[in-house]
């Protein structure tokens, strides 16, 4: 691990651990172009590293804090929390599991979370720029800023247009210059949706949001912290919201052998006893 890398995540960890939201200390944003390269050769560079890091995630598996406020001041007036595991079942089929859900509130803070929320949770937060999706946006190169000792390239980026009900991200990307690989967003989930045909007036408005990565067996860059603070302006009144999510426990998708007993697998350490209907079959699951 080289020096320049370890300081940033140990930053990172100080970060996630005591002063949320003081993850990295961001340098000035130098606006002249690139040396040696260009923003175009930059461009594609990354975007084939991030198909690299889709396809790498897509084999991982990890748990995933969600909490959601919102605020009048400093006194929080809802709460939304789920966790869950991102795992594969016996099949190798990406599943997840709810590991804590308590019943939500935010409706006391005058909030409701919608599906455009949820899918942001899934995606739009852990933003992904690959190859394939790099055409759909428009990316305009701003310059090159210093996250710690990470020297990054700065690209905004945008929506060239809304097709369905897909959802996109606008904002910005820091970009390690050894790596490229994306190692910071920062930005929001579009499109909104402010419907004033509608009976009572439908609105849908989402917060702008950080999101950090960490690098994983020394290779790829996932997604660690998300945070959001921002007052979303709706048309009965200014609602406070503030998001954390943390992703954590990530583990590489494997093989191993369960042994069965009776149809039951056996508990860790336990011996098979010498009787009919014991086996062993292969199983898939996250190494340790």
């Amino acid at each position: 691990m080289s020096q320049r890398l370890f300081r940033y995540l140990f930053s990172l960890a100080l970060g996630l651990a005591f002063v949320p939201g003081a993850i990295a200390q961001e340098g000035p944003l130098d606006t002249d172009p690139p040396k040696n390269t260009t923003p175009e050769q930059i461009i594609q560079k990354f975007a084939a590293r991030e198909k690299e890091f889709k396809e790498a995630r897509d084999k991982y598996t990890w748990r995933q804090d969600i909490k959601v406020q919102t605020l009048d001041g400093d006194t929080v007036t809802g709460n939304y929390r789920e966790v869950f595991d991102v795992l594969f079942d016996d099949k190798g089929n990406r599943i997840e599991n709810v590991v804590f859900a308590p019943q939500s509130d935010l409706e006391k803070g005058g909030l409701s979370l919608d599906e455009g929320d949820i899918k942001d949770f899934r995606n739009r937060l852990p933003f992904v720029l690959t190859s394939d999706e790099v055409g759909e946006y428009n990316i305009l190169y701003v310059g090159q800023q210093k996250e710690d000792d990470l020297h990054c390239y700065v690209f905004d980026v945008a929506p060239k247009q809304i097709v369905g009900k897909k959802r996109y991200f606008e904002g910005r990307l820091w970009v390690d210059d050894q790596d490229f690989q994306i190692v910071k967003t920062y930005g929001k989930g579009v499109p909104e949706i402010i419907d004033k045909k509608k009976k009572g007036k439908e609105e849908h408005l989402y917060p702008k949001f950080t999101t950090w990565r960490t690098q994983v067996d020394g290779t790829y860059w996932f997604p660690a912290y998300t945070r959001a603070d921002d007052t979303l302006k709706f048309g009965l009144g200014d609602i406070h919201i503030r998001e954390i999510v943390k992703y954590s426990d990530y583990k590489r998708f494997g093989s191993s052998v369960k042994i069965l007993y009776e149809g039951k697998e056996l508990p860790p350490g336990e011996k098979k006893p010498d009787a009919p209907g014991q086996k062993q079959e292969p199983d898939q699951k996250p190494q340790k």
